[in-house]
């Protein structure tokens, strides 16, 4: 069953960002030939209009296939026919629509479960926090600057901002009040702290409003988990081994489907809905990247046509997103392979 959750969670992800190619297409007057679900052989198929709508073997990507999307047509309802504004609004648009389902999906969670409070459980002894007369259950509002909406935002602060000094604004009692903690060092474990501590904050309900507010302060923090990552990628603080592809994601939902069912069915159904959320935000990330066949590397392209007046040399463009595009297959058969050998 929870396999089985897993895809149906892949799949409405992709077919939601394709959907997102398909419309501003159709919108923009480009031909779509083709708008699968999957990859490989199809399965099922039917042709409606100009369009073959079909689902294909592999249960993994999807696409919107254009006429003239990958050559150098300029036939009527070709996608190179348009102008650069339309293709680039066409290329966005899964991103985009990645962000859309993100935010819905986290209307529904808020709306019916509420958020996480940054509520500090406690402060620990001998350290700064206790020592500026912090206590358990303030309120924490910012940190260094950044706005902290939800407990998860400190613990994350904590852990993309290890042995830092921390500049905190908290409420208590309807009063906000700011700090200077200076970490220090924990001889046990040979980290930092400031000395908060924080477990299972309360759940607060909100109204109408406020969860259309705190939905969008959800898919932000998904946003900003999803950049310090890559960050840590890159600064090499996490090692490529620690990525996931499809089979590591679909075993981590297949966990957090397992945990929650035993507690209920709403936290079952709320913790995939999360899981959608992370997903959902995260791919919208990925594809803005301007790396090379993904849709942030061809809106480079777009945008570098639209300043200079004049489209990049078809060949070249298409060189340089073939290598990518391989480069990222190298990728993907590197961290699914590493995925199947943490299984054993």
């Amino acid at each position: 069953m929870k396999f089985v959750i897993a895809l149906l969670i892949f799949s409405v992800i992709i077919l939601f960002h394709e959907l997102g190619h398909f419309l501003l297409a159709k919108k923009n007057g480009v031909r779509v030939n083709e708008f699968c679900l999957g990859l490989g052989p199809t399965l099922v198929g039917f042709t409606k209009g100009e369009t073959k709508y079909s689902i294909k073997l592999l249960p993994f990507g999807g696409a919107c296939m254009m006429e003239g999307e990958d050559e150098d047509s300029q036939s009527e309802g070709s996608f190179n026919s348009k102008s650069v504004w339309a293709r680039m609004a066409v290329v966005a648009a899964g991103p985009v629509f990645n962000f859309i389902m993100a935010y819905i999906l986290s209307v529904i969670v808020i709306g019916c479960s509420g958020y996480d409070a940054p509520q500090i459980t406690g402060v620990s002894e001998g350290y700064a926090a206790e020592e500026a007369g912090m206590q358990a259950g303030d309120t924490i509002v910012r940190i260094n600057g950044k706005p902290i909406h939800f407990m998860r935002e400190i613990s994350m602060y904590s852990y993309f901002h290890p042995n830092e000094d921390w500049d905190v604004v908290y409420e208590r009692d309807g009063k906000t009040t700011e700090v200077a903690l200076t970490a220090k060092l924990d001889e046990e474990t040979g980290t930092k702290r400031i000395g908060i501590t924080y477990g299972n904050s309360p759940r607060i309900r909100v109204n109408a409003l406020q969860t259309l507010k705190y939905a969008v302060y959800e898919v932000k923090y998904w946003i900003c988990v999803t950049f310090d990552s890559l960050r840590y990628l890159v600064t090499g603080k996490v090692s490529v081994n620690e990525l996931s592809g499809p089979v590591g994601i679909v075993k981590s939902i297949g966990d957090t489907y397992d945990y929650n069912k035993s507690i209920s069915i709403k936290a079952t159904v709320m913790s995939m809905l999360y899981m959608a959320i992370l997903l959902s935000a995260n791919l919208g990330v990925m594809n803005l990247l301007p790396i090379p066949a993904l849709d942030g590397g061809r809106l480079v392209f777009f945008i570098v046509e639209a300043i200079r007046g004049k489209r990049v040399d078809p060949d070249k463009e298409g060189m340089v997103h073939f290598i990518g595009f391989a480069l990222l297959m190298a990728l993907m058969v590197f961290v699914m392979f590493n995925d199947i050998r943490k299984l054993f």
